[in-house]
């Protein structure tokens, strides 16, 4: 009998395909970490079947994929979809008062299945929160990846300059700091993406035992994220193609959601006060999708506008591309184009707790310029690919990106070091066997529930014709 595992991703738009990243705050690198991990343990010969537990929405604003109860997204791997607070699509912030409900659901769906997990993995806070309730009452071991912690995340807005009052008027972080607690203190296996993480970020809470933690550094999807065949002068790229006046120089590329702890317009203003990169480089900024800037919430229409009024303070009209779509497919040919034409990939978050998207800048063969807080360490130490900086410093910051492209021989070096890094320590394959590895050996065979009831085929043709 093979295992059984139940992930819980809660909020954000999750599907099985052409995930809309940065369409909001709640679409990051959580969300495709989710899935590429589901299937990646979906191929594993130890498991049986692995299931994702969200959020089912009635909204006509997005798509009818997430109104699906279920969703067959491979052989023995299944999105299962219910409802819980209002039908449509809501922030995060906004679903606490709802999970309770949700937990009481989610225990009689699994008492009524032919099997229960052998273990649930709860990701992000509102998930450790359901993921706790439903693993005490139902004696399932609980795993725990917090992603993005509220501890960290108020002490760098604090940072910032807001105030209290506004962080949790926006932010719900004292829900959160519970939640996490309450998880930190059900979980027997805590995972984390970086040794900085475990270090200094979970170590602040009162629940957290780090003899239960372990570093499992997440994987890239090679079949996406490779090098270029060859190095050959590229054409203007057409996301961008409407914005460049020089299309070929080389560029400085920035991927993430249009939010204040991106810290972009930090790196706008860099690009503007430096001659050097504003007469030999374009500055390219993917910020997720639009369509009208006053539909979107406050905070990213917030940093948008800032950018906006940025590049027409300094004049920077065909020097900056600020595509409004793309497409998930769009990515890996963004990070291969800006590696044809010999330029960075940029991280100039105040805080990252991973950052994905440097690994597959690196896979791409793209070197990187990264935030100094968080996970991009541990990146940078294995990888040697690029150089941190303190993003709160404009000084460090521009000294940093002007350092990143000024000799074609370290470039080289870098992007070499990248590829190589990548292949050896960021396969899903080994990050499987890693996971499957800890989980079996901290969840005893005493904590998993026993079961000898039939096994799978008549769940999942249940499950994928409901």
């Amino acid at each position: 009998m093979g295992l059984s595992i139940l992930h819980l991703h809660l909020h954000g738009l999750f599907r099985g395909r052409a995930l809309e990243l940065g369409r909001d705050s709640d679409t990051g690198g959580q969300t495709t970490y989710v899935l590429e991990l589901v299937r990646a343990l979906a191929a594993s010969p130890l498991v049986d079947r692995v299931e994702v537990l969200t959020r089912q929405l009635f909204d006509k604003r997005i798509s009818v994929d997430y109104s699906q109860s279920t969703e067959l997204i491979g052989p023995g791997a299944l999105i299962r979809r219910l409802p819980f607070g209002p039908r449509r699509y809501l922030r995060k912030e906004l679903l606490w008062p709802f999970l309770d409900h949700l937990a009481d659901r989610l225990c009689r769906q699994l008492q009524s299945q032919p099997r229960l997990p052998n273990w649930i993995h709860a990701h992000y806070a509102d998930a450790g929160y359901v993921g706790a309730l439903v693993a005490r009452r139902l004696q399932i071991p609980l795993v725990f990846t917090g992603h993005s912690l509220g501890r960290e995340k108020r002490r760098r807005l604090l940072a910032a300059g807001l105030d209290s009052q506004q962080i949790e008027a926006q932010y719900a972080l004292s829900a959160r700091i519970a939640a996490e607690e309450l998880a930190l203190a059900q979980a027997q296996l805590v995972v984390t993406s970086t040794q900085h993480e475990l270090d200094h970020q979970y170590a602040r809470y009162n629940k957290f035992r780090p003899d239960l933690a372990t570093v499992i550094s997440p994987g890239v999807d090679s079949a996406l994220f490779h090098p270029v065949a060859a190095i050959t002068e590229s054409p203007n790229h057409p996301l961008v193609a409407p914005f460049l006046r020089y299309p070929l120089r080389p560029p400085l590329l920035a991927i993430c959601r249009a939010d204040h702890r991106k810290n972009i317009p930090a790196l706008l203003e860099v690009f503007a006060r430096s001659e050097l990169l504003r007469e030999n480089h374009n500055l390219v900024l993917v910020l997720g999708c639009r369509q009208d800037l006053r539909q979107l919430d406050k905070p990213p229409r917030e940093v948008l506008l800032q950018l906006f009024e940025l590049i027409d303070r300094y004049d920077l009209y065909g020097l900056v591309g600020y595509p409004k779509h793309h497409t998930r497919e769009q990515i890996p040919e963004l990070y291969r184009w800006a590696a044809r034409l010999g330029g960075v990939f940029v991280n100039p978050a105040l805080t990252e707790p991973f950052g994905l998207t440097l690994l597959e800048s690196a896979a791409c063969g793209l070197p990187v310029v990264a935030t100094d807080d968080g996970g991009p360490k541990d990146i940078l130490e294995r990888c040697n690919n690029g150089v941190l900086a303190d993003v709160s410093d404009l000084g460090a910051l521009q000294a940093a990106i002007e350092l990143s492209v000024s000799n074609a021989r370290r470039w080289r070096g870098w992007r070499d070091n990248g590829l190589k890094a990548v292949r050896a320590n960021y396969s899903w394959t080994a990050h499987v066997n890693r996971y499957l590895a800890m989980a079996s050996g901290a969840l005893s065979p005493t904590e998993l529930v026993p079961d000898h009831r039939p096994l799978r085929s008549a769940y999942w043709h249940q499950a994928s014709s409901s």
